[in-house]
């Protein structure tokens, strides 16, 4: 999962950047709106961390921006405690949720896997799929009942792979939510890692749609 951080303290970003990447994420970071209004434009993010008192152009006219784009993805706002007014102007603006200054970032950490669930249309941190289950808080997967030793990008994978289950995911777009902009996109990671976990869970959960991507699915067979 990518998450774009817009916050313009230096110190703050790097606790949220470390943060998230700690959690399994891949963060891209801004200091201003400017930076943060053209990287959530032209990106593809699973969720946004946006700050509202932004030099160069504020948060509530990023959001704004970003919804008049057609961009969907959650947004998690961040304002000052005493600042009622930013939060209703947030969520006017199409902020999803939002968490006043300071904060504990386990509590930022909670609401942003909230957030990234609920757009999945999923009720809880637990995702399955036949014997397949991903515990996204513990970041641990088990096949019937029997833990599954990934290492972090191969669990990003199937984290993002079990969010959209059902579908088509191409190679690109596993590409571009799993790693950050300066990831080299012409690489062949995703087949290799898409080999790594097919071999470690053992079961044939996750088909190749050929000239598509891959699909994670259970057999016909197994689904009726």
């Amino acid at each position: 999962m990518r998450v774009l951080v817009v916050e313009d303290d230096p110190d703050l970003s790097r606790q949220l950047v470390t943060a998230l990447q700690a959690a399994g994420y891949s963060v891209d970071a801004a200091l201003d709106g400017e930076e943060g209004h053209f990287l959530g434009d032209s990106e593809p993010y699973d969720a946004a961390v946006l700050d509202l008192g932004l030099p160069k152009m504020d948060g509530i006219t990023v959001l704004k921006q970003w919804r008049q784009d057609g961009r969907a993805m959650p947004v998690l706002i961040l304002t000052a405690r005493d600042r009622w007014n930013e939060k209703v102007a947030g969520f006017d603006a199409g902020a999803d949720d939002y968490l006043a200054k300071p904060f504990h970032v386990e509590e930022l950490l909670a609401r942003l896997r909230a957030l990234v669930r609920r757009a999945g249309g999923h009720a809880s941190d637990q995702l399955e799929c036949g014997p397949l289950v991903v515990d996204i808080r513990g970041a641990e997967a088990s096949v019937h009942g029997k833990s599954v030793n990934l290492t972090a990008q191969e669990f990003r994978l199937l984290q993002y792979l079990m969010h959209h289950q059902g579908d088509v995911v191409s190679r690109t777009e596993l590409t571009e939510h799993l790693y950050d902009q300066d990831f080299d996109r012409d690489s062949n990671i995703i087949e290799v890692f898409v080999g790594r976990l097919r071999r470690k869970l053992g079961i044939s959960i996750i088909h190749t749609v050929r000239g598509l991507g891959y699909k994670l699915a259970l057999p016909e067979d197994d689904a009726n």
